[in-house]
């Protein structure tokens, strides 16, 4: 059974990458935008990651803050604390001065290691933000370049004669307007024909 799925999913990749294949050599440029909408999801997705990064960072730097702050606010009650004589109270904010510093202590590793993680993350989204625009001109250019060609050919085959006509495509027009004009100038000879050898004559006699 087993082997029956694997023989399936591997018939199943063949035909996908044989339908690829023909959409690439058919329309190389749609699939390429595929492939580029695609990079760009990625860039969205490390974008939101970064974010979420900063954001942890922030945190991080504020609980930093406050733990040190509550550090320094038992250290000052256990200093009030020991010149008054209150050794049990005296104690406790010693005890929570310490907490507080451990606490600082572990929360300012985690927060030297968060940077690192960020610095590493924004360096790799840079990356991906240059790769992807450097395939967007590539892509601009590729366009360019598919547009020209299927502008020469398509110019050629209007300018380049057919094998089954003498002329090109532009030639016939040409005649055929050759063929129009003429038309039109012999149908105005034969209307006005009459009024013109009228006039030829009354000039005639006019001269005798």
């Amino acid at each position: 059974m087993t082997n029956l799925f694997t023989r399936i999913k591997d018939t199943v990749i063949a035909d996908l990458n044989e339908a690829l294949e023909q959409k690439e050599k058919q329309n190389p440029i749609v699939l390429l935008n595929q492939y580029l909408r695609q990079c760009e999801q990625e860039t969205e997705k490390a974008a939101k990651f970064l974010e979420r990064q900063t954001v942890l960072k922030d945190e991080f730097t504020k609980e930093l803050y406050n733990a040190e702050q509550l550090a320094e606010k038992r250290k000052y009650q256990a200093e009030i604390a020991s010149k008054a004589g209150e050794t049990e109270l005296y104690q406790f904010a010693l005890e929570e001065q310490e907490l507080y510093v451990n606490r600082a202590d572990r929360i300012r590793a985690s927060l030297e290691h968060v940077k690192g993680q960020l610095e590493e993350l924004e360096r790799k989204h840079g990356e991906m933000k240059n790769k992807l625009k450097d395939m967007q001109l590539r892509r601009m250019e590729l366009m360019g370049r598919e547009n020209v060609t299927r502008a020469n050919h398509r110019m050629d085959q209007v300018l380049e004669s057919n094998t089954d006509k003498s002329f090109s495509r532009f030639q016939e027009i040409e005649n055929y307007i050759n063929r129009l004009e003429n038309q039109v100038n012999r149908s105005y000879n034969q209307t006005t024909i009459d009024t013109r050898i009228e006039q030829l004559e009354k000039e005639m006699n006019l001269s005798n």
